[in-house]
C-alpha cells in the first residue's frame, strides 16, 4: 500500500453535496422556489458517476452511492455504519492516517492521497481518495474515491519505455543507476543482507567490426542475443539466491551486471567467468556464425562508504585493465594497482606545473678513468622533490613526461642547470683540468624541439666549451636514426658535443651501424657488468660475459669510440674492466649520485678514492 497526502487547502463549497433534510433546512438558499428539493439532492448523490460517501465525526460512513459500492465491492447499505478509513486503507501510514484524523475533527481542510486497494474479485485499483469537510451542525466530510487504475497503468508503460532499452529490453543505464543508488543506501543493507556489493563491467570485443561489416541490423540483433545470453547466466546465478543479479544495458557495447547482498569477490568471479563463456559460444545470426569476446571489469566491496560514481570509477578502471592485459578475460579490482594508477595519474597533471615551481633538482654521479681512478665526469641524474610523494627518482615520471610533452621543458631545463654547474666548476678550479657533464636527452625533444639550436643557445649562455658536453641517448633511439633525428645529431657533433649511447648492449647492438652515426662513447649495460661478479674467494665470473664484454670495447676502439661501464659495484668488476680495456666506469663502487658540493669536494682529490660516496 502507498499514499501521500496534501497540506491545508481553502475548504471547499460543497453546500449542495448535504443529504438530508436538516441540512437543507439550515440553507438559506432551500427557501426559493428554485431550489432542488431534498429528494432531488438525494437522486443527485446517488446518481453520480464519482464514488462519494459521508462520513461522520468518529469515521463511520453513514451515505454511500451506488458508484462507491461498485469501485471497493459491498452494496451501498453494506457500508453504512462501516470505517471509511478501513474501506480505502487510510491507516496504512501513519503520515496519511493523521492527516485523515486532522480533516475529521476540522483541523485540516483537504485530504488527497493515492491507494493500492483490493477489490473482491481479485483485481487491483489504484484510487485516488479526496477528503473534504462538509457544512452542517454536525463534523462531517465527504469522502471521493477516483479510479486512476488506467492512468497508473499508462505511467507504468511510459516508465518501462524510459527505462529499459529498446534493442536488447533491459533496464537502461538511467534505471542501472537508480537500482545502484537504491542498494547503497544504508537503511537497505543495514537490516538484513551481507552489506556487501558486487558488480560486473561487460564490454564486448571488437563489437565495432561486426557493426561496419555486417550492418547495425545485425549489430543490433547480436546485441539482443548477448542479452538473452546474460539474462541466463544471471538467473542460474540467482537459483537459491534472494534473487538474480540486474542484467543492464548501459549503451553501446557495455554491459553490466549488479549484485546486491554479494557473499564476496569468489561470487562475483564465479559470475564474470560464466558470463564469459556465455558470450564466447558462437552466435547463429542471419544464417552467419559470429564468434564473440568480452573483457570484464570486477569489482566487490563493502557498501558502507561506497557510492555509484566510486563503484563504476573503479569498474570502469578495471575495466580497462582486462583490455590493456589482452581481453578476452575478466580482472578483479586491485587497489595497489588502482593506487599506482591515481599516483601516476597525479604526476602526470603536476608535472609541468612542477618545473615553473623549481621542484626538479639535479643531482651528479661520478665517471672516473679506469686507468688512474681520476674523476673524469659526472652524469647528471634529475630528481622530483614532490610535495606529496617525496623525492622521486626519474623511473617514476620520466615516462610520464615523455608521453604528453613535458620532456622538452624538463628537458632544456636539465640541459642549461647541468651546463650552468658544470661551468661553475671549471671557474672555481681554473687550474685543474675540467671535468665534462653527460646530460640525458629524449628522441622526443629531438622530434618535438629544436635541440641543436636550445643547446648552442645553453652553451653561449653559460659559456661551457662544447667538448665539455656530453647527450646521452638510448640504444633503440640512436639505432635506425635518419631524418630529422641524424641530422641533429651530426650538428651537434659538428659543434663539439659528444654522443654517446646510454645502455648499450639492450638493443640493436650492431656497431657495424655506428660507423655511420656521430657516436663518440658507448655506455655499456649494467647487465654485462654485474656478470663480472663473484663473492666468495676462488669464484671466477663467467667467461662468456667476460669475451662478449672485451669483443665490444676491442670493437669500440677501432671505431674510434670510448667505453663507459655503468653499475660498477666492487673493486672485483672494476680490476677485470680495467684489465680488458675499458676506459670509465660509473657506479656505487665510486659514489652514489651527490649534490654539486660534494663533487666540489671530489674534485679536490688528485685521484679518486675507490668505495669514496
Amino acid at each position: 500500500m502507498s499514499g501521500t497526502s496534501e497540506g491545508p487547502t481553502p475548504a471547499a463549497d460543497l453546500d449542495r453535496s448535504a443529504v438530508t433534510e436538516s441540512d437543507i433546512s439550515t440553507s438559506p438558499r432551500t427557501e426559493s422556489r428554485h431550489d432542488p428539493t431534498p429528494h432531488a439532492y438525494r437522486a443527485v448523490f446517488a446518481a453520480a458517476p464519482l464514488a462519494m460517501a459521508v462520513v461522520d465525526g468518529e469515521g463511520l460512513v453513514t451515505h454511500a452511492n451506488d458508484a462507491f459500492g461498485a469501485l471497493l465491492g459491498p452494496a451501498p447499505d453494506a457500508i453504512a455504519g462501516r470505517p471509511a478509513a478501513d474501506l480505502v486503507d487510510l491507516a496504512s501510514d501513519a503520515r496519511t492516517w493523521h492527516a485523515y484524523r486532522e480533516v475529521l475533527r476540522g483541523r485540516q481542510a483537504k485530504l488527497r492521497c493515492t491507494r493500492r486497494l483490493k477489490h473482491p474479485d481479485g483485481r487491483v485499483v489504484w484510487a485516488q481518495v479526496t477528503v473534504t469537510p462538509l457544512e452542517g451542525p454536525e463534523p462531517r466530510v465527504l469522502m471521493s474515491v477516483t479510479d486512476i487504475s488506467a492512468r497508473r497503468e499508462l505511467q507504468a508503460r511510459l516508465r518501462h519505455l524510459q527505462m529499459h532499452d529498446p534493442v536488447t529490453r533491459l533496464p537502461n543505464r538511467t534505471l542501472f543507476f537508480e537500482r545502484l543508488s537504491a542498494a547503497l543506501e544504508t537503511e537497505s543493507y543495514e537490516q538484513s543482507g551481507t552489506g556487501r556489493i558486487g558488480l560486473c563491467y561487460l564490454d564486448l570485443d571488437g563489437f565495432k567490426a561486426v557493426n561496419d561489416t555486417l550492418g547495425h541490423r545485425v549489430g543490433d540483433r547480436l546485441l539482443a542475443a548477448v542479452a538473452d545470453r546474460l539474462n541466463l547466466v544471471a538467473d542460474a546465478a540467482g537459483f537459491a539466491r534472494t534473487g538474480a543479479p540486474l542484467v543492464a544495458r548501459l549503451g553501446g557495447d557495455e554491459f553490466a551486471l549488479l549484485v546486491e547482498d554479494s557473499t564476496g569477490t569468489e561470487q562475483l568471479a564465479d559470475l564474470a567467468e560464466a558470463a564469459l563463456e556465455a558470450i564466447q559460444r558462437p552466435f547463429d545470426l542471419a544464417g552467419q556464425r559470429l564468434s564473440l569476446s568480452a573483457s570484464i571489469g570486477v569489482v566487490e566491496r563493502h557498501a558502507a562508504g561506497t557510492t555509484a560514481t566510486g563503484l563504476m570509477q573503479a569498474a570502469d578502471t578495471t575495466l580497462y585493465w582486462a583490455k590493456a592485459d589482452g581481453k578476452a578475460r575478466w580482472t578483479l579490482f586491485d587497489p595497489e594497482r588502482n593506487a599506482h594508477l591515481m599516483t601516476r595519474q597525479a604526476l602526470s597533471s603536476t608535472l609541468r606545473p612542477a618545473i615553473d615551481r623549481g621542484e626538479f633538482a639535479l643531482e651528479y654521479q661520478p665517471l672516473v678513468g679506469m686507468e688512474d681512478g681520476r674523476l673524469r665526469g659526472v652524469e647528471a641524474l634529475v630528481r622530483w622533490h614532490h610535495p606529496q610523494f617525496g623525492m622521486l627518482t626519474p623511473n617514476r615520471f620520466i615516462g610520464l613526461a615523455e608521453e604528453d610533452g613535458a620532456i622538452v621543458p624538463l628537458g632544456r631545463w636539465a640541459l642549461a642547470t647541468a651546463c650552468r654547474q658544470a661551468r661553475r666548476w671549471q671557474l672555481d678550479r681554473p687550474d685543474d683540468p675540467p671535468i665534462f657533464v653527460s646530460v640525458n636527452v629524449a628522441v622526443r625533444q629531438v622530434w618535438d624541439s629544436d635541440l641543436v639550436t636550445d643547446v648552442a643557445q645553453i652553451l653561449a649562455e653559460t659559456g661551457l666549451e662544447p667538448r665539455l658536453l656530453q647527450l646521452e641517448l638510448t640504444e633503440s633511439a640512436v639505432m635506425g636514426s635518419a631524418g630529422r633525428p641524424l641530422q641533429a645529431l651530426q650538428a651537434l657533433s659538428d659543434m663539439g658535443v659528444r654522443i654517446a649511447i646510454d645502455d648499450f648492449g639492450t638493443g640493436y647492438s650492431n656497431l657495424a651501424y655506428l660507423s655511420r652515426l656521430p657516436v663518440s662513447v658507448l655506455k655499456l649495460d649494467g647487465s654485462f657488468v654485474r656478470g663480472f661478479q663473484y663473492d666468495e674467494p676462488g669464484d671466477r665470473p663467467n667467461p662468456a660475459d667476460e669475451v662478449v664484454v672485451e669483443a665490444m670495447i676491442q670493437l669500440a676502439h677501432r671505431l674510434g669510440l670510448t667505453v663507459t661501464a655503468e653499475c660498477v659495484e666492487t673493486s672485483v668488476q672494476a680490476d677485470r674492466l680495467r684489465h680488458i680495456g675499458c676506459d670509465t666506469g660509473q657506479g656505487w663502487l665510486y659514489s652514489r649520485p651527490v649534490s654539486p658540493d660534494r663533487i666540489s669536494e671530489l674534485l679536490g682529490a688528485r685521484a679518486y678514492a675507490v668505495g669514496n660516496s
